[in-house]
């Protein structure tokens, strides 16, 4: 199939959290923009679960985010999906790379490549060391993608037009890596494109590693899809929202008030007589615009 964007098909957006540790601020804001985007727009809003690092998962924490939406009103199309049942889907997009020539096996340790990398703009830039094979001795412990040289230039719907050189600024990225576990890269463009998913709203800590999702889409040759980032949460510090900053979880029982809240970070200041949930979805629904919703970081 001819890579390329998305056609104009019916909207079908998506959230996807990871149960690493349970709602806060910043991820319920997402949800609060991605669910609102889909609903204006007619569209289908898909949940699913991103569970595929269990070392950094917590017992409990995908039951409790999706008992958090139910009690904030969100309500998605179809059954939640779980990454954690979808090795299949994941294994065949890695085989069909491999057959294309697009994906090669790495036997290079971190700690070698630190030593021998220079810094990019998301770690270090593989140098490329097994690009041509596994040196001498040397067994396959990961699995990369061949980057092609040149930009990939897109454009967000909030953030503007994006570039990155891929060859220079991140290097042959991982797409299973050398503990067994899949990598983000891969399993969120196949499950993107096995959900029919046409528009993408999520957090702008994501913004950089858009060019490498593209760069998958066009080796599997599945469409891109419309992306849209949020503006980032931050703390008094100006740390991301997030478990590792202690970011305190949302509080189900006193619903509305996160909810207003979510909308406020997001441009949108809900009048006073809004006062239950129920009203302020509807005034939401009534009044969503990404014209209102700030680009730049947010101070929670």
């Amino acid at each position: 199939m001819m890579s390329g964007f998305a056609p104009s098909l019916p909207y079908r957006g998506r959230f996807a959290p990871s149960p690493t540790g349970l709602l806060h601020a910043g991820s319920l804001t997402t949800a609060v923009g991605s669910y609102l985007e889909a609903r204006t727009r007619g569209g289908v809003w898909l949940l699913r679960m991103e569970d595929l690092d269990p070392p950094r998962e917590v017992a409990g924490a995908a039951s409790a985010i999706l008992q958090t939406l139910e009690a904030l009103g969100f309500e998605w199309d179809g059954a939640v999906e779980y990454q954690s049942r979808r090795h299949e889907l994941y294994r065949a997009a890695l085989d069909q790379l491999a057959r294309d020539g697009l994906a090669y096996a790495c036997g290079c340790t971190r700690k070698e490549i630190a030593a021998h990398a220079r810094r990019g703009v998301d770690g270090y830039v593989y140098p490329g060391t097994c690009r041509n094979g596994c040196v001498a001795g040397r067994a396959g412990r990961a699995w990369r993608l061949r980057v092609a040289p040149g930009e990939t230039v897109f454009v967000d719907r909030l953030q503007g037009e994006y570039r990155q050189d891929l060859e220079r600024d991140i290097g042959d990225f991982v797409l299973l890596r050398a503990d067994g576990f899949w990598a983000y890269q891969l399993a969120v463009v196949v499950d993107d494109a096995a959900q029919g998913v046409t528009d993408i709203v999520r957090g702008a800590d994501l913004l950089v590693s858009t060019p490498r999702q593209i760069a998958v889409q066009r080796a599997l040759g599945v469409p891109t899809p419309s992306y849209c980032h949020l503006p980032l949460m931050v703390n008094s510090a100006g740390e991301k929202l997030s478990k590792q900053t202690l970011a305190p979880a949302i509080a189900p029982a006193a619903a509305a008030a996160e909810l207003r809240r979510a909308l406020q970070r997001l441009g949108h200041v809900p009048p006073n007589e809004c006062g239950s949930l129920a009203e302020l979805w509807a005034w939401a629904r009534g009044h969503w615009s990404l014209d209102k919703v700030p680009a730049g970081p947010v101070r929670v």
